[in-house]
């Protein structure tokens, strides 16, 4: 029986995304996301209005979860070809017609977006790449300027990385083996 994971709040609440059998796919827990959506509730009250972007997108937790509570739109960008075919089957199955999937590179996809175009950026690389650091600078390019960016990574983030994109840590929290990182821009 294939792995799946539940939408936790919103319109598809309880709606269920399967997660494919892919090499290095993890999707956020359930408490991660929990923790998470109850940050940006109380930062971001009125997720209508919110532009979101799921840069490494896998089984498109993250962006459902935002599409779910209401969000004006989320990009979905996913490499993988399997990956992305169901992330668009998830989007079918569900109506979600502010979530767009595009198949490509996180950074070539990326470069082409316009400048501050997003006020919520999910960043869930591979743990095991080094995508991380040019993850962030994207986001900080990509980034409105109230905007936040979340971070999922298998250690805490260091301070260079943060200061040489010009983020700041505005919650941290760590469930098992995975950091994750609500960031937002330095202040000038």
């Amino acid at each position: 029986m294939p792995r799946r994971i539940r939408i936790i709040g919103g319109a598809f609440r309880r709606s269920v995304i399967p997660v494919a059998d892919a090499p290095g796919l993890r999707p956020s827990p359930d408490r991660v996301r929990v923790t998470v959506f109850d940050w940006l509730s109380h930062l971001r009250p009125d997720m209508a209005r919110l532009r979101g972007l799921d840069l490494f997108a896998g089984t498109g937790a993250l962006g459902f979860e935002l599409a779910s509570r209401g969000a004006h739109s989320v990009l979905l960008v996913e490499k993988d070809a399997v990956l992305h075919r169901a992330l668009v089957d998830v989007k079918q199955r569900l109506g979600a017609t502010q979530v767009h999937a595009l198949r490509g590179d996180a950074f070539e996809i990326g470069a082409g977006l316009a400048p501050h175009a997003f006020d919520l950026i999910f960043l869930d690389p591979p743990f095991d790449s080094a995508l991380m650091r040019p993850a962030l600078a994207l986001a900080r390019r990509l980034l409105a300027p109230e905007g936040l960016v979340y971070a999922e990574a298998p250690d805490a983030l260091a301070d260079p990385d943060l200061q040489n994109s010009q983020l700041v840590q505005i919650r941290h929290g760590k469930a098992g083996r995975v950091h994750f990182h609500l960031l937002g821009l330095q202040p000038c």
